[in-house]
């Protein structure tokens, strides 16, 4: 009996092992890449904001023609967003996630081509079309290489490619503004060609460096492969047992809904403040360098407290609480940023805010992981983020119009501050099944 009890625990402590080595080499071989193409991508993305503080004045854009622009992106992205899921499901994410790389680097460079409100809108339009199905995708194709115990600790390593892309875009951003006149070009169009040609060549390599499946990773070993299948292969079994949805039940699922809700109240937030945050810093009197390092404060704090944030839900096996909470710290934030006139206290009350704003990135996307496998989770993914993000044109559109309105943005925070509030509510209202979720959890 000592013998056969010893020889459980010996092969309990192998498959451990294996795991391990499994999880930490497919670790070390995707995410360091993944970030890197979210960085790049996020930051093509919102470079405007910088972009705007001398761009504005050379072309005579008001506050409103400005919100328009920024928010134009996410109607491209809206209406390509499912149909981009869907066809990366099928192709595999090496050809699709380098087609997108390409296209968006492409264009986000072309920005500097931008001489009115016409080409404006078309630019960021197109931008949105071609960046469509980026990031559901990625976050569809991270679920083909990890159980449901690793991701919030993953989506939190992924995601923390967003704050990064301020903390350490924002100077740069700064800096390249101050190469007005160089070559004949302006700061801003040298910041939209500088930042456009790195997603380019990354996108390349991307088509040689991506592998689509565990089932293709000729970088683990055999063991390693066939036990991150078998692991996955009983979650999807799992989930396909206890909710199986086709494409057409995904897309009017209410739960989809739902969250897709959730997810315009925390985007809404998200593109509020990022798009105008440095227009905010900078009226404190700052030059474009000082505004670079000031506005990258608040993500640089954001970032340490996702990936702790992420690591604590996963060892707790809780979800619901890790996204309400954040949420109803970046309400209250806003709302207090929103009273604010003093520069410091401003700050740490927009600090905040991106803490529960990222803290928030970093756990949503376990809720429709949880229960969404295959095509369904291609679609379910990329409706509950093509919703949400029609806040992105919401929400900058909205402070814009304020400050059109009446010179400042203070208002426009304290009626942003509700979106991420209403969203709270609603993942307190949402059942989430923890039980099915780690169902193949050990």
């Amino acid at each position: 009996m000592a013998e056969a009890g010893t020889s459980v625990s010996s092969t309990a402590r192998s498959l451990a092992d294996i795991e391990a080595s499994t999880m930490r080499k497919v670790s070390w071989r995707l995410i360091p890449f993944l970030i890197l193409a979210y960085f790049l991508a996020y930051l093509d993305r919102v470079n405007l904001g910088f972009a705007a503080l001398t761009m504005n004045d050379e072309l005579k854009f008001s506050p409103l023609i400005f919100s328009w622009g920024a928010g134009i992106f996410f109607i491209g992205y809206f209406l390509f967003e499912v149909p981009s899921n869907v066809i990366l499901h099928k192709v595999g994410a090496r050809r699709w996630i380098a087609r997108i790389m390409v296209t968006w680097g492409l264009i986000s460079a072309l920005m500097a081509l931008v001489g009115g409100p016409i080409s404006f809108y078309i630019l960021r339009f197109l931008l949105g079309v071609a960046e469509a199905g980026f990031f559901p995708g990625i976050i569809l194709y991270l679920t083909y290489w990890y159980p449901a115990e690793y991701r919030a600790r993953i989506l939190a390593a992924f995601t923390v490619a967003v704050p990064l892309s301020t903390v350490i875009g924002a100077p740069i951003s700064g800096y390249l503004l101050g190469l007005d006149g160089l070559g004949g070009l302006r700061g801003w169009q040298w910041l939209f060609i500088l930042e456009g040609v790195p997603s380019i060549l990354l996108g390349i390599v991307t088509w040689f460096y991506l592998t689509d499946r565990p089932a293709q990773a000729g970088w683990l070993s055999g063991e390693q492969k066939q036990w991150l299948i078998a692991r996955l292969t009983e979650e999807e079994s799992a989930k396909e047992t206890a909710q199986h949805m086709t494409l057409s039940e995904v897309l009017a699922s209410p739960k989809v809904l739902v969250l897709s809700l959730v997810y315009f109240g925390f985007v809404a937030a998200l593109y509020g403040m990022q798009f105008w945050l440095p227009q905010i810093v900078k009226a404190f009197g700052l030059s474009n360098l000082q505004t670079g390092f000031v506005t990258a404060i608040p993500y640089l704090f954001g970032s340490i407290a996702m990936v702790l944030w992420g690591r604590h839900s996963d060892r707790t096996r809780e979800r619901v609480w890790h996204v309400v909470l954040p949420l109803l710290l970046t309400a209250l934030a806003l709302a207090a940023a929103s009273t604010l006139t003093d520069p410091i206290l401003t700050m740490v009350a927009l600090t905040l805010a991106a803490i529960g704003i990222f803290c928030t990135f970093a756990l949503f996307w376990t809720l429709p992981t949880a229960f969404l496998s295959g095509a369904s989770a291609a679609a379910g993914i990329a409706m509950i983020n093509s919703i949400g993000n029609l806040a992105g044109f919401g929400g900058p559109y909205l402070i814009g119009w304020i400050k059109d309105s009446t010179g400042s943005t203070s208002t426009g925070l304290l009626i942003l501050a509700v979106m991420p509030f209403v969203a709270a509510l609603l993942v307190v209202l949402l059942r989430h099944d923890r039980r099915a979720e780690f169902a193949a959890a050990k």
